[in-house]
């Protein structure tokens, strides 16, 4: 089975000098993205830059020569989360002296805006014209308003392949879900998969009643990992175990022992949102029911729980579909490709899948390039200089 897999993804990959004349554009693209328009004069940077805009168009390449997509994907996805990690600690410490938050720092509207914020502001900027999150609209690091068009932009486009290619947590639970080679627990009940749109109702409500960003304030994971508030109070300390635990549990330990993005498939509100958004979105997957033998593979692998019996029947995955390629590069039938609605499921799917691999590229460039780019960065100040600011 896996030497057919092989056969079919080769047979399905571009040519090298098709490879090379489409990765073109993206060598362009990619580098006024990456530095943001200025290429850097100290030489650390400037090494830095060109690891990963090597780092990001070689992945591109081998994805058009090779026909496989999850395996690039996965690495520069995975050293996205990393990169942040860095990156926005150590640009925090520069910009206000503390990774923890003060007081001080939410009145004077100095955090940073985070995208799982968006779906519990909707209800309160609709009825009272306010945005319930401490951050600037405009000005300052990550304002509000460019995070939203970002967001949205990239959710027209790419649907829940947002959680798949441009959010800059979830290469964090996707690293765990590969560690080791068998997971350890197989059967999940389908019925945890709702969970994600009871936390997103539950959040939305509570939110709106309180005026607060609830998830933030009491079962965000990453809260771990950035920025989180200053323990001053038996209820600020509360908190913050709550986040510890959530992050170790959903972000370490189940993806270890499920080989499944558990935060991305069963908790995360945003992930919710982006489901609902996909079916308004370009692209999407589909299953050709006269090949698929039905082997259930793609179920028993899908890493955020949007395959079952019913998609084999149907011919669609279920909303909650990432669109990571995982299934499309392990069907050993070559059952499973990227579509674009509203044409034919016989149109080329090599085409649908290039056309989709470009907006969904770009989105990691523009959003894990700078990341990627900053945390290396800043390791080597760190070996060169023995210290990261």
């Amino acid at each position: 089975m896996a030497t057919q897999a092989k056969t079919r993804s080769r047979a399905a990959g571009l040519g090298i000098a098709k490879s090379l004349l489409l990765t073109l554009p993206m060598l362009l693209l990619s580098t006024v993205l990456i530095t943001q328009g200025q290429i850097p004069k100290d030489p650390l940077q400037l090494i830095a830059v060109l690891f990963t805009w090597l780092l990001f168009n070689i992945s591109f390449f081998l994805m058009l020569f090779t026909g496989k997509t999850y395996c690039y994907r996965s690495l520069l996805f995975i050293l996205m989360a990393f990169g942040l990690i860095v990156w926005f600690s150590t640009t925090v410490l520069e910009e206000r002296g503390n990774i923890a938050l003060s007081d001080e720092n939410i009145i004077n509207g100095e955090v940073p805006f985070c995208p799982l914020v968006i779906p519990m502001t909707i209800i309160p900027a609709a009825v009272t014209r306010t945005v319930i999150f401490p951050g600037s609209l405009l000005s300052g690091f990550a304002p509000i308003a460019s995070m939203i068009v970002i967001w949205l932009g990239a959710s027209l486009v790419v649907g829940r392949g947002w959680c798949s290619w441009g959010c800059f947590y979830g290469g964090l639970d996707e690293c765990c879900s590969r560690i080791g080679k068998k997971p350890v627990i197989k059967n999940i009940d389908r019925k945890w998969t709702y969970m994600p749109y009871a936390v997103l109702l539950g959040v939305v409500l509570t939110s709106a009643l309180s005026l607060s960003p609830t998830y933030c304030v009491w079962l965000c994971p990453f809260k771990a990992v950035t920025e989180y508030a200053a323990v001053t109070s038996t209820m600020v300390l509360i908190q913050t175990i709550i986040f510890v635990a959530l992050f170790v549990g959903l972000v370490i330990v189940l993806p270890i022992l499920t080989k499944r993005r558990t935060q991305c498939g069963l908790f995360c509100p945003l992930g919710a949102l982006q489901s609902l958004i996909n079916k308004i979105n370009v692209f999407d997957l589909r299953i050709d029911t006269a090949k698929c033998t039905k082997c259930k593979r793609c179920i028993q692998t899908c890493p955020t729980f949007s395959l079952d019996e019913s998609s084999l029947e149907s011919g669609r995955p279920l909303l909650s579909c990432t669109k990571c390629g995982q299934c499309v590069d392990l069907c050993p039938k070559g059952a499973i490709s990227y579509h674009i609605k509203g044409t034919s499921l016989n149109a080329s799917p090599q085409a649908a899948r290039l056309l989709f691999l470009y907006p969904a590229f770009l989105l990691m460039s523009a959003i894990g390039g700078w990341m990627i780019m900053v945390g290396f960065w800043r390791i080597l100040k760190l070996i060169t200089t023995g210290s990261m600011l």
